[in-house]
């Protein structure tokens, strides 16, 4: 078969009848898959399963300075939680501040906080008339859906190779003091796995910002989620803090990162990490708000990963369950449309995703397709703001839930209706 755009009508319309009868037979089989969310699957939760028996098992609540885990208290984390979340987000335990279950939640509350509070001083970004966000595109859904909740308004960036297209965001902040931040997944990003080079990084900690209470959250949410062993295939990140510390801007940025898709999510512990100051005002702010967050899964976590080292051991066992089926996603890609020659899509060193593009205003068609035959993906379009991807051609492939077996199945699914929209969109175009 060669390339779709070269065939002769005739034959497109030949191929197309072929596909639509392989389609019909696939739903004639009643599928029920899902690769809509990037979940862990049911084996990786089980690594985490001896974690749940530490302290029955050792009758100790209490942390190493004595803390009862039990009881009110310590608005910051216990002191091994804290050491140990420094580890996972490149920092010092003083600057970090142990939350509840989830990152999402902890980036919520701080954009809430600055709209209610201000940051650094300054006055409450909901003092002002407009308040904007730079999003990277393709992107998070969910970061996404928080500037729609809050009312602030998104501007699509592109992502390169290393990172936002910084020419475009430097230009962009530079001129409009009502651009109040910008999303980062900096590492192994959602969907398309990117890295952040040395200098976006730098570029993001020193660029001139018109707004002063410029803020950079950085969800570190793949910091440790490698597919392979070898250091080298894991990519290097820059530290942000260290960056925004050496470009005199030490208050720009907010980390963040959990063990969502480390332990169990929904029941793992979050944290963020920041300057002095930025800690300083948020212990000031949550002090109203809580009166500490949940000590013993703090103090089973901290027991179960212990440090760095700990964590990196675990995630090793993580990766060894995920990386045949990131493989078995590039095998079934290339076998099914490299001849076709209608799509491309990421080949991820790490994180949960891959992000693939088909042809123009195919998207919405094929995740239609593949949800009628009875495989469910991401929702076309979630990968930017509003759910405007306005080439409707990205898809977010989340291989990590189903097992093997299924996830080879939905992939012949998702292939098959890939081509059937492609071919519809390449004839539809001979009719104009």
């Amino acid at each position: 078969m060669t390339h779709y755009e070269a065939l002769a009508p005739q034959e497109m319309e030949a191929e197309l009848a072929r596909l639509r009868a392989e389609y019909e037979a696939i739903k004639a089989q009643g599928l029920k898959l899902n690769m809509a969310r990037g979940k862990p699957s049911a084996a990786q939760l089980d690594l985490s399963l001896p974690m749940m028996d530490l302290l029955t098992s050792q009758s100790d609540y209490h942390s190493e300075d004595g803390t009862d885990c039990r009881n009110y208290g310590v608005i910051d984390g216990i002191p091994e939680a804290k050491r140990m979340m420094a580890d996972l987000l490149d920092d010092v335990p003083e600057n970090v501040i142990v939350l509840g279950n989830a990152s999402l939640t902890a980036m919520y509350d701080t954009l809430a906080r600055c709209l209610t509070f201000g940051t650094g001083g300054f006055a409450p970004w909901s003092e002002e008339a407009q308040v904007k966000w730079l999003c990277p595109v393709p992107g998070y859904d969910r970061h996404f859906s928080v500037c729609e909740a809050l009312g602030i308004e998104m501007i699509p960036v592109p992502m390169n190779s290393d990172g936002p297209d910084m020419d475009q965001v430097e230009a962009l902040v530079a001129e409009d003091p009502t651009i109040k931040g910008i999303w980062c997944v900096p590492k192994y990003s959602n969907p398309n796995g990117v890295v952040y080079s040395d200098e976006t990084v730098k570029r993001l900690a020193s660029m001139a910002c018109a707004a002063p209470d410029f803020r950079i959250i950085w969800d570190n949410a793949y910091a440790v989620h490698h597919l392979f062993d070898d250091p080298q295939e894991q990519g290097s990140l820059l530290d942000i803090a260290e960056a925004c510390q050496e470009a005199g801007t030490p208050d720009r940025y907010f980390k963040f990162a959990s063990t969502s898709k480390i332990t169990f999510p929904g029941a793992g512990i979050a944290a963020l990490a920041s300057s002095p100051a930025n800690i300083a005002e948020t212990k000031k702010q949550l002090n109203a708000q809580i009166i500490g967050h949940d000590k013993i899964n703090q103090l089973r976590h901290a027991r179960f990963l212990k440090d760095g080292e700990g964590i990196a051991a675990h995630m090793r066992k993580h990766a060894a369950l995920l990386r045949p089926k990131f493989a078995l996603v590039q095998e079934k890609l290339h076998s099914g449309l490299d001849e076709a020659a209608i799509a491309s899509w990421s080949d991820p060193q790490g994180g949960y995703f891959v992000s693939f593009d088909g042809l123009p205003g195919t998207a919405t068609r094929t995740v239609a397709l593949a949800k009628e035959a009875g495989v469910t993906m991401t929702g076309a379009g979630a990968t930017w703001p509003y759910g405007n991807d306005p080439r409707d051609s990205n898809i977010r492939i989340a291989p990590t839930l189903p097992p093997l077996e299924e996830l080879d199945h939905a992939l012949d699914v998702f292939i098959c209706c890939a081509k059937i929209a492609a071919l519809e969109s390449l004839l539809a175009s001979l009719e104009q």
